[in-house]
């Protein structure tokens, strides 16, 4: 298998390419614009197209003329900028389009910052936009898991019907690991989507829409999509678990947090503590039930939750166990990525909620 050493932005771009995506729409922010970038000079070579739009929000509306018309497509952008995608996600789910849209998450509120952080939690996974919609998240913590999950979206988001949000960071983005890209789809092999709005001619014309002036027509439009989200939460809950067998402290987090958090149980277990991780891959739906089940097992003292927030995602873990044991916050917000013996420490001190932030 032939392993080739990439920028993570980068990675994004060729795994989409190799998912069979022709069509990127995006605006320049940092720090994701390598992707953008490298999109611009990749997708003309396989017969694609690359549009840099005028804002985010003409961006997130290409997508969607796009994905009605049954074409694999991305769009990318970091924080703010997807926060001026909202409207247009709260569409696409409410159309019921399949796409691909990438966070690579800088500290906020507002412009924030370029550093990395995870404060889009509650964005991604809560819904943004307006309405009871849901997209499915994905939170990626190496650049090869970055490209199998980027190729898995565009499956995942073609199967449900439903935008797919791949979740990282500034740090994923930009750090180069070796990847392999082993599958190459062309866009002509992919399943036909009847649904599509691809000319009428033989056949009833398709209408994509998300408007419904009666309320009983809407209200049976949104019972159809709580059934739809219902049965991701049955089938898509993903996660990782390391060193859980005999754990007394188990740290939870996604992403770059959870990259050091593995370092920190290392650190742990060198020192004779039984610490491990859980770590959620799927941030929507969260695996709450597996978390359940770990936390339930004897020995288990506490859950200290990892995050580059004020504490968005402990709120998902404390749900998730509902007072079965006690919960503590490592709170890490604004662009500041703690190192491992820093998390150690802290962690050990059981101090609970750190650095000004509260849970």
């Amino acid at each position: 298998m032939e392993r080739k050493l990439m920028k993570g932005n980068e990675a994004v771009g060729e795994a989409a390419i190799a998912a069979g995506c022709r069509y990127f729409f995006g605006y320049p922010i940092t720090p994701q614009n390598e992707l953008p970038e490298y999109m611009a000079r990749r997708l003309p070579e396989v017969g694609g197209t690359y549009l840099q739009a005028e804002s985010e929000v003409s961006a997130i509306n290409m997508v969607y003329g796009a994905a009605g018309a049954g074409a694999r497509v991305m769009t990318s952008s970091s924080s703010p900028g997807i926060s001026l995608k909202q409207e247009g996600l709260s569409y696409l789910a409410g159309a019921e389009l399949p796409c691909v849209v990438v966070n690579m998450m800088r500290g906020g509120p507002g412009l924030g910052g370029i550093q990395p952080a995870q404060s889009d939690y509650f964005q991604a996974t809560k819904g943004g936009g307006h309405g009871d919609y849901h997209l499915l998240v994905l939170a990626p913590a190496y650049v090869q898991e970055l490209v199998d999950l980027v190729q898995e979206a565009f499956d995942l988001a073609d199967k449900y019907r439903n935008p797919v949000m791949i979740l990282g960071d500034g740090v994923l983005g930009q750090m180069m690991e070796p990847v392999a890209i082993t599958k190459y789809i062309d866009p002509r092999d992919l399943p036909k989507k009847e649904w599509a709005t691809t000319g009428a001619s033989g056949r009833r014309p398709n209408l994509i829409n998300s408007l419904y002036i009666d309320p009983v027509e809407l209200a049976a439009h949104n019972r159809k999509l709580a059934a739809k989200y219902q049965r991701m939460c049955r089938e898509e809950q993903r996660f990782q678990e390391y060193c859980l067998e005999d754990a007394e402290t188990i740290l939870v987090a996604y992403g770059v947090m959870a990259r050091i958090c593995r370092s920190v149980v290392d650190m742990a277990r060198h020192s004779g503590l039984k610490w491990g991780l859980f770590r959620p891959i799927s941030l929507y739906p969260f695996p709450g039930d597996a978390l359940y089940d770990r936390a339930k097992e004897a020995g288990v003292r506490r859950v200290v939750t990892a995050e580059l927030s004020c504490g968005q995602l402990i709120e998902d873990v404390r749900l998730a166990l509902d007072g079965l044991v006690p919960t503590e916050l490592l709170a890490y917000p604004g662009g500041l990525v703690p190192s491992p013996a820093e998390v150690f420490r802290q962690a050990k001190s059981e101090r609970g909620a750190l650095n000004g932030c509260s849970a």
